[in-house]
C-alpha cells in the first residue's frame, strides 16, 4: 500500500486518526526554525509543531517509533534550543525518549562565524509505550578474535592478576552499531529539493524500527526518500507534502521504486 497526499500534514493526521489509522514508524524532518519555508508554503511555529507531534502521538500504534531528524537554527549568536523543547514535548504529550542519536555528515558547509563548523543534526527516536520492534544493524568488530579475560570476581579492589586465568571470551565478529551515524550528503537522486536526508539514513531507522509490511509514516515527505526506502523495503507508505512541485518529485522516486522493487528469495 502507498499513499500519497498533496496536502497539509495537519489535516491529514487529523483525518487519519478519525478513520482509525495507526502507523508504525514515522521518519521524518521537519522544517528547522524557519530556516527553510520552502517555498513559502508553511510558518513553523510552536504552536504548528506542538500540534504536528500531539497528531503523531495520536496516530502512532503502540510500541511504535517515531524518528524526528532535527536541527537549531542560530540567532544572534545562539541556538535557539528548539530541538531540545521538541523532544520534551514528545514527552509531555505521552512519548518516550528512546534514544537521542546523531546523524554526521562526511562533507559540511563551511562558514565564517566564531564556532566550529555544523557537521551533525539530532536524529531523536520517540517510542509510545514498549518498544515493539528492534532490528539492529550490526557492524564488524575492530578486535574480532582477540581473548578477553572477564574473569569471575566483580570486586572493584580486586587485580587484574586476581582474577581467573581461565575465563577468557572471544570478541564475537561483528557487534551493534553506535548511534553516531555517519553518512555522505548528496548522493541521493538529483532533485530541486533543497534539503533532502539521505537514502541511507532513511533506510537504516525503517530496518531498525519496523518489519516488512508494517506501515511507515513522513509528513513533511519532500523528495520522497522515506518512501522510496520504505517501498524497497517492502514496507507500506503514506506521506504527505504540500509543495506540489516537492510532491511530483515524490511520485515520481517512489513509482520507480515500486517498480524495480524485487522481494528477496531464500
Amino acid at each position: 500500500m502507498i499513499n500519497l497526499i498533496n496536502g497539509d500534514c495537519l489535516e491529514t493526521m487529523e483525518q487519519m486518526y478519525k478513520d482509525g489509522v495507526k502507523i508504525d514508524l514515522t521518519v521524518t524532518s521537519p522544517p528547522y526554525d524557519n530556516l527553510r519555508t520552502y517555498k513559502d508554503s508553511l510558518q513553523w511555529n510552536e504552536d504548528i509543531w506542538k500540534r504536528v507531534i500531539k497528531n503523531l502521538y495520536n496516530i502512532t500504534a503502540v510500541g511504535g517509533v517515531v524518528v524526528w531528524v532535527v536541527g537549531d537554527a542560530t540567532v544572534k549568536g545562539s541556538e535557539t534550543g528548539t530541538s531540545f523543547k521538541q523532544a520534551l514535548y514528545f514527552k509531555e504529550c505521552g512519548f518516550k525518549i528512546h534514544d537521542t542519536m546523531i546523524y554526521a555528515k562526511n562533507s559540511y558547509m563551511p562558514l565564517s562565524h566564531k564556532r566550529y563548523e555544523q557537521q551533525f543534526e539530532y536524529m531523536f527516536v520517540f517510542v509510545k509505550g514498549k518498544l515493539k520492534t528492534f532490528n539492529p544493524i550490526m557492524i564488524l568488530s575492530a578486535t574480532f578474535g582477540t581473548k578477553r579475560n572477564r574473569g569471575k570476581s566483580k570486586s572493584k579492589e580486586a587485580s587484574y592478576s586476581e582474577r581467573k586465568r581461565e575465563e577468557l571470551t572471544a570478541v564475537k565478529p561483528t557487534k551493534q552499531k553506535a548511534n553516531i551515524w555517519i553518512y555522505d550528503v548528496g548522493n541521493n537522486d538529483k532533485t530541486n529539493h533543497t534539503a533532502p536526508f539521505p537514502e541511507q539514513l532513511a533506510k537504516d531507522h525503517i530496518i531498525s524500527w519496523s518489519n516488512e509490511n508494517d506501515i511507515v509514516f513522513d509528513p513533511f515527505m519532500g523528495s520522497g526518500t522515506t518512501g522510496k526506502m520504505a517501498k524497497l523495503l517492502n514496507r507500506d507508505f503514506i506521506g504527505v507534502e504540500k509543495v506540489k512541485e516537492y510532491f511530483d518529485i515524490s511520485v515520481k522516486r517512489i513509482d520507480i521504486a515500486n517498480k524495480n522493487y524485487q522481494p528477496e528469495l531464500f
